[in-house]
């Protein structure tokens, strides 16, 4: 699986997440867990992001918005390990992605198929 690197262009990240589904999937991590990504959409932020790449910037009903190093990025559908993809809104009711949450790259401890294919 590619790990996002949030340093990078929200246009480049989104690019992997298209490029690798299905297979090998992109994945980010969060309180120690992979998390993948199966749809992304770039936002246009005027003015810039001001917040460290993979910052969550907002999370709302079906919103979840993440710093990159180049502007931000929507994520719109997720997987956790073991479980089916969901729209983020369905992500969002289970697991919390509050604003301020910092998203970490996996360290690559993770199996394969940590996230399911």
């Amino acid at each position: 699986e590619g790990v996002i690197d949030w340093r990078l262009p929200a246009a480049q990240i989104e690019r992997r997440v298209r490029a690798f589904d299905p297979f090998p999937g992109m994945v980010l991590g969060h309180a120690e867990q992979a998390i993948k990504v199966w749809r992304a959409a770039v936002v246009d932020a005027p003015g810039g992001v001001r917040a460290a790449p993979g910052t969550v910037l907002e999370s709302a009903p079906g919103t979840c918005r993440v710093a990159c190093g180049e502007g931000a990025l929507d994520l719109l559908e997720l997987q956790r390990a073991g479980a089916r993809r969901e729209p983020v809104r369905q992500f969002l009711q289970a697991h919390a992605l509050p604003p301020g949450t910092r998203l970490a790259l996996c360290d690559g401890a993770s199996s394969p198929s940590a996230a399911g294919r």
